[in-house]
């Protein structure tokens, strides 16, 4: 009998390796070249292999138990505190990395809609893996969304950035979260290429139509930001917005100089 067990450790030794929690998925392709958990620098992966939130939360899980994890993040972060110590999301993105789950799988993180932060999991994730032209593809859109997104600094402390934000991180920025992100080409050049096509178009200019109300009710098609400006979109639920309170006071305010000054009580 002790033999037999003997003979099964091996095999199970054989088969995945000493450390089997931390081997990547035997079924896993290379991703720009080398192995998935290879790019994150191996300091950062010591630390996330050492940390409790790995040993307890990470272990065993598959694409489905994946998601329940990501819906109980908080903040976006690498590494924080005086012993920089890595948070849940780096170590998911770590997670995400050895099991490598399908592409679909990603894409609906992407665009979950309900969890910001399963949102900028998956868009940090594709930003890692994906090619140049599905980054810019499936990230771009989320420049759409101007929710509020908690960051956890190196120093401890916090920070509020904005989702679209964020995004840009991603697209523009070589380092990110303690990661060296790989080369992403600029946009421009996958256009030369034919990988995609034309230049972005804004949503604002696509979808909007800019209307812009001043105090004597006059519209101008400026596109111009002011302080006194009013939107009409053509959204059903967003068309005819009532006027700001600080709009109507200020067109009382006008109204009521000018009919002082044709009484003459104002010089």
């Amino acid at each position: 009998q002790f033999a037999e067990v003997a003979a099964e450790s091996a095999a199970l030794t054989t088969m995945w390796g000493k450390n089997s929690a931390n081997v990547t998925d035997a079924a896993a392709v290379s991703v720009h070249g080398t192995n998935p958990q290879n790019l994150i620098e191996k300091i950062l992966r010591s630390k996330i292999y050492n940390h409790a939130y790995w040993k307890e939360h990470c272990f065993g899980l598959t694409a489905e138990s994946l998601v329940d994890k990501a819906m109980e993040i908080e903040e976006v972060a690498g590494t924080y505190g005086g012993i920089r110590e890595p948070a849940p999301f780096i170590q998911l993105i770590l997670k995400m990395l050895q099991m490598q789950p399908e592409k679909e799988i990603v894409v609906e993180f992407i665009k979950n809609e309900d969890y910001k932060y399963v949102r900028a999991l998956g868009a940090f994730y594709l930003r890692l893996t994906g090619r140049p032209a599905e980054v810019y593809q499936y990230l771009e859109p989320l420049y759409n969304d101007y929710r509020k997104v908690r960051r956890r600094l190196a120093d401890g402390g916090w920070a509020i950035v904005r989702m679209d934000e964020f995004v840009e991180e991603c697209l523009r920025e070589d380092y990110l979260c303690d990661i060296a992100l790989p080369h992403l080409p600029k946009r421009e050049k996958l256009e030369q290429q034919g990988l995609l096509a034309g230049p972005r178009r804004s949503a604002r200019n696509s979808t909007f139509t800019t209307r812009i109300f001043g105090p004597c009710g006059k519209v101008s098609t400026s596109p111009v930001r002011t302080s006194w400006c009013d939107f009409d979109t053509t959204l059903p639920e967003r068309r005819k917005r009532p006027a700001p309170t600080i709009l109507l006071a200020s067109a009382r305010l006008l109204k009521n100089r000018a009919q002082l000054h044709q009484a003459g009580g104002l010089k």
